[in-house]
């Protein structure tokens, strides 16, 4: 069973090691900037008052006035409602699981086989708004050992219930215009619109397997880990850039996931060739202001306190990554932006680069995207420029 693990684990693109450890909510970078005083500055203080502070005392830079402000943070507020419903004792969606469910019936109501579990259960999750959806098996390795209280500053228990044997992950495509004008407090508008939209999906999915008689545990950042289980669920595979390419969205997605003890099938993790094109491409952290991200080959070192123990891969630098939000008073997405995978895939020609990128040909086709001037930045002012533009043609 390890050796099998072992050799599924290499296949995403990652291996886990002998001296493995699962990871505490307590040391995620953000966790750390409530009590580090390392992490936790007036900088940090700052970008998180951003989200809240009224909007009237912004620099005048592209991409960073009051109106690019207004539009990322009313992005997030329904995803504020929710993480600020409980506060201070719950943080929901980032330190806690979703908790807006209604209690289910004693009786169950099983499906037919856990393959046509897994058949509806996707297809409720598309017709709730889900645009990836897959089912991997509960590992507990990427479960948090504690979660973190912003409450007492301190660790808490990580209650999940018992016999969970399911973890349903959905993604949630961030809008792609909106990307490439990263960075910008007007990009991270596509990552609001991500965590909110992933609130309301999450909840209705949760709540219609709660009516069938089983446990649902909605959660988004909280409770574990959710890039590996993203991969063992089929939905991408790891890049350099620390985050998951998709097929279909390239690394413009973010993910929430649903543990449960409903009978599904399992999908499995699959192979895109994106290991073997990162091995020869570094945009993203030629690109990164930060440095957060390496040029060279995947390693089992863990950076600092907010990295993986046991785990050889790719691994970005949390407090350089942070650090350099703080300093913009947004988070960035820079990485997101440049990497050759984020294209508009409903576009013939982008699906046929997808293929050629996943064969011996992915160095041909990096040097094309490069020649075609991909990842190039689009001015923040030129997306405004283009609502006016389509106001004054609708009059």
């Amino acid at each position: 069973m390890a050796d099998n693990r072992d050799r599924i684990d290499k296949l995403r693109g990652y291996a886990v090691l002998d001296d493995f450890e699962r990871f505490s909510a307590v040391n995620d970078v953000f966790s750390r900037s409530w009590w580090d005083d390392t992490i936790k500055t007036p900088g940090s203080e700052r970008f998180y008052a951003t989200y809240r502070r009224p909007l009237t005392q912004w620099r005048k830079a592209n991409g960073f006035t009051q109106r690019d402000y207004a539009l990322r943070n009313a992005a997030w507020h329904v995803s504020d409602v929710f993480t600020e419903m409980h506060e201070p004792e719950r943080r929901d969606g980032f330190l806690d699981p979703l908790s807006m469910l209604r209690d289910g019936p004693e009786d169950v109501l099983a499906p037919e086989s856990p393959e046509v579990g897994a058949a509806e259960t996707k297809r409720i999750a598309k017709l709730f708004g889900a645009d990836m959806v897959g089912i991997t098996a509960f590992d507990e390795r990427w479960v948090y050992t504690e979660r973190f209280s912003a409450d007492t500053g301190k660790a808490k228990a990580n209650d999940l219930p018992e016999g969970l044997t399911s973890v349903i992950v959905i993604g949630q495509a961030m809008d792609a215009d909106l990307i490439q004008t990263a960075p910008s407090a007007l990009s991270g508008t596509a990552t609001g619109l991500g965590y909110s939209q992933d609130a309301a999906v999450l909840l209705g999915i949760a709540q219609y397997i709660n009516n069938l008689g089983y446990v649902a545990v909605p959660s988004m950042n909280d409770t574990a880990l959710a890039i590996p289980l993203a991969i063992e669920a089929g939905l991408g595979e790891y890049a350099r850039n620390g985050l998951v390419i998709t097929a279909e969205h390239g690394a413009r997605v973010r993910f929430g996931k649903i543990f449960t003890n409903m009978p599904l099938a399992h999908d499995k993790p699959k192979r895109l060739g994106v290991r073997e094109f990162c091995e020869q491409c570094d945009r993203c952290a030629q690109a990164c202001p930060a440095r957060a991200i390496p040029h060279n080959g995947p390693t089992p070192v863990a950076l600092n306190r907010s990295s993986l123990v046991g785990v050889k891969k790719w691994s970005v630098d949390g407090e350089a990554c942070f650090g350099y939000w703080t300093k913009i008073n947004s988070d960035c997405a820079i990485c997101v932006r440049v990497c050759p995978w984020t294209r508009d895939y409903t576009k013939a020609w982008n699906r046929l680069w997808g293929r050629l990128a996943a064969t011996p040909l992915r160095g041909l086709m990096l040097k094309l995207d490069d020649r075609l001037g991909g990842g190039k930045r689009l001015k923040p002012k030129a997306w405004w420029a283009d609502a006016r533009g389509s106001a004054s043609s609708a009059t």
